[in-house]
């Protein structure tokens, strides 16, 4: 098969797109052909070796697929040959083909195509438990989403929006914040006219976003502690700024505030330490009510760009350009 493989954290010369033997089969484990493959900002992390999950080296990068089911070890018993799927890996998504435990693949309606599967294993998952598990977002409080035109972003706003918050969105252009609010936002502010404090201050009358969700970290983030809401959540998912935030204690203990770690790895057996017994079935439970969400057309993930296998550098370019709105998504 043929598969993009790191073989040394250099982007230019220790990734390169080889014909490799096809991953072998695990316990409880399927194998997918892939049909659409997501790309994230956290690959290129991997790929030089700055993510908390990169793995020994040489790996296959990726974590998120879409595509069909080719076969199923003895016990699998969630999934056939022939289903279609969207799945989790850790690591060996931009492949042809990919193994993994039938605890992270899920059965796809057939309303939701392999475009906007590859959304949701980690993408609306996220957001998903951020949101809903974590923050506990209740009917008409106020979501704070930065870098809301990415895919992160995107589906926070949509999933805020699924759970009946007033959604304030952030980003860089009108442009970006047009198709937010296309997507449920509707409270729009583009960061590059100023300092959005006094705009989401003045939008909630002074008193502030109850939950902020956060992408960017840097100076978003120290901001984004100046207009949050007593009782406010405010949870850093990730650091696109290159600026990892220091949380002043002081400012948690005076407003009341909570901040919120997510790592969507632990619910799926990504971290050193397994979640409790149920988890599975829970995390089935999420995916169950987010394709009911995308069947009814009120999750819409949005696909950028498409680009073959071949040109992944391009796609991670897309990506660190900034000019992505939405996802970008390989074609195996």
């Amino acid at each position: 098969m043929r598969a993009v493989v790191c073989r040394s954290h250099d982007s230019d010369s220790g990734v390169a797109l080889e014909t490799v033997a096809a991953p072998p089969m695990i316990e409880l484990g399927v194998r997918i052909a892939t049909r659409v493959i997501g790309v994230s900002f956290a690959n290129q992390l991997v790929l030089d070796g700055k993510h908390q999950n990169t793995p020994p080296l040489p790996f296959i990068p990726g974590t998120e697929v879409a595509g069909v089911v080719l076969e199923c070890a003895p016990g699998v018993t969630h999934l056939r040959p022939g289903d279609r799927v969207a799945a989790g890996t850790r690591s060996g998504g931009f492949a042809e083909e990919v193994v993994v435990p039938q605890a992270t693949a899920y059965r796809l309606p057939e309303a939701i195509d392999f475009e906007a599967a590859v959304h949701f294993p980690t993408i609306y998952a996220t957001a998903y438990a951020a949101l809903r598990w974590r923050a506990r977002v209740q009917p008409g409080e106020v979501v704070l989403v930065h870098g809301a035109a990415g895919g992160s972003g995107m589906a926070a706003v949509e999933i805020a929006r699924c759970l009946g918050a007033t959604v304030i969105a952030t980003a860089g252009s009108d442009e970006k914040l047009a198709l937010v609010a296309r997507h449920g936002a509707q409270v729009l502010i583009n960061h590059r006219h100023g300092p959005f404090r006094d705009a989401v201050l003045a939008a909630t009358g002074g008193r502030g976003a109850d939950v902020i969700y956060d992408p960017v970290g840097g100076a978003i983030f120290d901001e984004s502690l100046r207009c949050i809401a007593p009782d406010g959540r405010i949870i850093p998912m990730g650091f696109a700024s290159g600026a990892i935030p220091q949380i002043p204690a002081n400012l948690a203990l005076v407003k009341n505030i909570t901040v919120i770690g997510l790592y969507w790895g632990y619910y799926v057996g990504w971290a050193r330490t397994l979640p409790p017994a149920g988890t599975e079935a829970r995390v089935r439970t999420a995916f169950g009510e987010m394709f009911e969400w995308c069947a009814q057309g009120r999750l819409r993930p949005l696909t950028w760009r498409t680009y073959p296998i071949s040109e992944f550098r391009q796609a991670l370019a897309a990506i660190a350009s900034r000019e992505v709105m939405g996802r970008v998504a390989l074609l195996p």
